[in-house]
């Protein structure tokens, strides 16, 4: 936006951030804050401090430094006040769990390390960040976000205390930091209709376990190389050879990557699903929903754990349904989802919340190239967390004008 266009909305916008920063006790810090939201939407090429407080009429370099970096104000209570309002304005079909990356230089920036990065699409030096979007076909917002520390950084004390690491903070995996999010909004009382995922998070058995302990659907990317039984394999109890424990029950032929078994459902299973109209006309292809019983060791390992132990488990796999995409022009089929919704679910839903991830590489793109969200300079955990944090409000801003032009303040 240009600087006439951004005082114009001056107004709304300290409205806007007398809601969400409600919870920021003092009025100055409140001021820096609208300042701040000021400064990510001005255009110009670096979001970070020093250029946003040029072109600011108001801008302080020293004062947004240190309102960024140094104060205390507490970071989720705002986000919570954000998702609040943006999840009653866009109404989600679905949760998005993703991951973020940021190139980084040097070592110093908290949890910043040699790692794989998205949008590098290499391992880079980088940070990386879990994330959840509320998401529709036209619309999606980002919910709630925490930094991932690589074990590096956890297993060095004194590297993480520099860096304003809290004590409590400790390494876990990207699929737990994505439930912790999800018990963090829960706890906002937030509800997620489906959560959706990549091939990341799909192949991580104790992840979708989570997800069903907490009672949540879910429709997750999978690669074509895990492996599963058909929904018609039962094991068999071998007979037993009078030597040793007793042989358990298993299955009488080893499990086939899904890919082979998609393939051998055969293409006249695969039948035409549009899910959205794009800007070149309607977004079709083939898909199929079958039946299997994924099992891999970690699958294994789970059901033999809620079976009662190794030795009381009766060897049956649970079923999850598989939506399978083959489009036309291709020898064989392409992309891989996992469910626990039934197989009866309509193919044209579980087809729409599968293709609706495709939704936040909006918000990316204006997080990123519109609003800096990779731009932060400052090395911290706090600072980190204020900046994201301030991004997220200024396209919380502007995503509830987009929606509703009319939407101040709730009454």
């Amino acid at each position: 936006m240009r600087l006439g266009e951004v005082e114009r909305l001056r107004g709304e916008l300290t409205e806007f951030v007398a809601d969400v920063f409600g919870s920021v006790p003092r009025r100055d810090q409140r001021r820096w804050g609208e300042c701040y939201l000021r400064g990510l939407m001005l255009d110009g090429r670096r979001k970070s401090v020093q250029p946003m407080a040029e072109r600011l009429p108001d801008g302080n370099m020293q004062a947004l430094q240190q309102f960024v970096n140094q104060s205390p104000w507490d970071p989720l209570p705002v986000r919570r006040r954000i998702a609040e309002r943006l999840s009653e304005v866009v109404r989600p079909e679905v949760w998005v769990i993703d991951d973020v990356s940021f190139p980084k230089c040097g070592t110093a920036s908290v949890g910043v390390a040699r790692q794989y990065g998205g949008a590098v699409g290499k391992r880079a030096n980088c940070q990386v960040a879990v994330s959840v979007h509320a998401a529709t076909d036209t619309a999606s917002c980002p919910l709630q976000w925490q930094l991932y520390l690589p074990r590096e950084w956890t297993d060095t004390p004194d590297r993480c205390r520099r860096a304003g690491v809290p004590d409590e903070v400790v390494h876990q995996e990207k699929w737990r930091l994505a439930l912790g999010l999800l018990d963090t909004l829960a706890d906002w009382q937030l509800k997620a209709p489906i959560v959706v995922a990549d091939a990341g998070y799909g192949v991580s058995t104790p992840f979708r376990l989570g997800l069903q302990e907490r009672g949540l659907s879910y429709v997750l990317a999978l690669n074509g190389k895990e492996v599963a039984h058909p929904e018609d394999a039962e094991p068999h109890q071998p007979a037993y050879g009078g030597l040793g424990p007793p042989t358990l029950p298993r299955y009488r032929t080893p499990p086939r990557a899904v890919c082979a078994l998609a393939a051998q459902a055969g293409a006249e299973q695969f039948t035409e699903v549009t899910w959205r109209q794009g800007s070149k006309g309607a977004m079709t292809s083939r898909f199929a929903v079958l039946t299997v019983r994924l099992a891999g060791k970690q699958s294994l390992a789970a059901a033999q754990e809620a079976g009662g132990g190794r030795t009381r488990w009766d060897g049956v796999l649970p079923v999850q349904t598989l939506l399978v995409e083959w489009p036309n022009g291709q020898d064989a089929p392409t992309d891989y989802w996992i469910s626990n919704l039934p197989a009866t679910t309509p193919a044209a839903d579980l087809v729409r919340w599968a293709k609706m991830r495709w939704r936040i590489e909006h918000d990316y793109r204006e997080l990123k190239h519109g609003l800096g969200l990779d731009h932060f300079e400052g090395r911290t955990w706090r600072g980190w967390h204020h900046h994201v944090t301030l991004v997220t409000a200024a396209q919380a801003f502007l995503t509830l004008r987009r929606l509703d032009p009319k939407v101040r303040t709730p009454a």
